[in-house]
């Protein structure tokens, strides 16, 4: 199955095919990869919301709720610790959000923009990701050539940061 269309900023996208895992998988954007099971592991967390779930969700994102593009996360309630991959070609308002909640971890693209100053600035925690680290896509690893950060809002979540590397 192909079915073209745009995503939310007019970018073209196509979704080529679905998967028991993941459901419909939308390619070709840099928005579409998933964090990879071993850093949650390492954080030893478990979420109330995965507020940027790719639809059909990820198994290994330990959150008991998943907000996919259909439910629009942006506009859902949030409750609880939160986890959030946002899509990074349009971070800002889930950064903006994610502040605003103030309870979670967040994984994102190191960027120089007014939204990652905010962050910088508001977080509990920030540590930067290792140089090699790759995300998933399509069930393989997939470098990003951006660096990417986890950064915590809250004591909790900021202490899990410890585990990953040194934390500012």
């Amino acid at each position: 199955m192909v079915a073209r269309g745009r995503n939310a900023n007019g970018r073209p996208t196509e979704v080529i095919g679905q998967t028991p895992m993941f459901g419909e998988i939308e390619d070709r954007t840099t928005d579409n990869v998933w964090t990879p099971a071993g850093l949650f592991d390492q954080l030893g967390l478990v979420f109330d919301i995965d507020v940027a779930s790719p639809v059909g969700g990820v198994p290994w994102i330990p959150a008991r709720h998943h907000y996919t593009i259909h439910d629009d996360g942006l506009v859902q309630p949030w409750h609880g610790r939160v986890w959030m991959n946002p899509p990074f070609s349009r971070a800002a308002p889930w950064a903006k959000r994610f502040i605003e909640h103030g309870n979670g971890v967040a994984i994102v693209p190191s960027a120089k923009s007014a939204w990652f100053d905010d962050l910088w600035v508001r977080a509990d925690g920030i540590t930067f990701l290792p140089s090699r680290f790759t995300y998933m896509k399509q069930g393989q690893p997939h470098p990003i050539f951006m660096p990417s950060l986890l950064v915590a809002m809250g004591a909790e979540n900021a202490e899990a940061l410890h585990r990953i590397g040194k934390v500012r």
